[in-house]
């Protein structure tokens, strides 16, 4: 009978898996995607307010618009690759909030356009192509849907066969910890949560091709990893880093699919 049981489940989980497989953009991987990306949206908004409504937010002028005019460029760039590749996906509420917290270098996204930056970044993006690099980088996870890949294997973990919607009502607590955690964030403030080499390698080559969209060299995304790597030697890694892989391998990766995305913003720039 136990032995059933197993196998029953075993069935079901795969037959879970074929189901709610998606395609990573650009990378073409199949990926485990169960849960409904409006879902995870709605999911999105409240948490992104708890992050906020915890967090105490920049009220300087000069930084807030400089990350809501490149967050602007690149949702415009994100939603333009998602057309023109007759990618589905539920439409963007985009916001874009500075939290104040200069020893933190880092930003994070979440689904529908929630995305967030820590003042520590400044210093190390220096210029609106800088900040392009990381903020690009974060939305390519969300629409990879990296988070829901890992809140879909930690739900079958958690729950195993269990709906969603009935994890929700039976285990609302543990499922908005498990969707923080996906997201890369949790309530409290600072603590970022790294996601898997492979996510980071694929976030990496969607962000260069988003920002080159947007009119921003993807170049630049060298000289950020360098930029970050001397910070970090003599003293205590940037938060970045503590939730990256080491910047001379990323480096590495991002050169071997740079020609790429140079070729797309060489396109954008002889279009102006």
């Amino acid at each position: 009978m136990y032995l059933n049981i197993v196998l029953r489940s075993t069935a079901l989980i795969l037959l879970l898996v074929t189901v709610g497989c998606s395609t990573v953009p650009i990378t073409g991987r199949k990926s485990l995607s169960l849960l409904p990306e409006s879902q995870l949206a709605q999911m999105s908004l409240a948490s992104y307010g708890e992050v906020l409504k915890n967090s105490e937010l920049s009220q300087d002028p000069a930084q807030i618009a400089q990350v809501r005019r490149v967050g602007e460029r690149l949702a415009g760039a994100t939603e333009s690759y998602l057309r023109a590749n007759n990618i589905s996906y539920p439409p963007f509420a985009w916001e874009f909030n500075v939290i104040k917290e200069d020893d933190t270098a880092n930003a994070f996204a979440m689904p529908g356009g929630k995305i967030a930056v820590y003042t520590g970044l400044f210093p190390v993006a220096q210029s609106d192509t800088g900040l392009a690099v990381v903020m690009s980088h974060e939305i390519a996870h969300v629409i990879a849907k990296h988070g829901n890949e890992r809140m879909s294997q930690s739900m079958i973990a958690q729950f195993g066969s269990t709906a969603l919607s009935v994890a929700l009502r039976d285990s609302p607590g543990l499922t908005q910890q498990i969707f923080m955690t996906s997201y890369g964030a949790t309530a409290q403030v600072g603590l970022l949560l790294p996601f898997s080499r492979l996510h980071e390698s694929e976030a990496d080559r969607i962000g260069i091709v988003l920002m080159a969209i947007a009119g921003y060299d993807p170049r630049e995304s060298v000289r950020f990893w360098q930029r970050m790597s001397d910070n970090s030697s003599g003293g205590r890694p940037p938060q970045l880093l503590s939730t990256h892989p080491d910047p001379q391998r990323r480096v590495q990766r991002l050169q071997e699919s740079m020609s790429e995305a140079v070729k797309i913003y060489n396109n954008q720039q002889n279009k102006t």
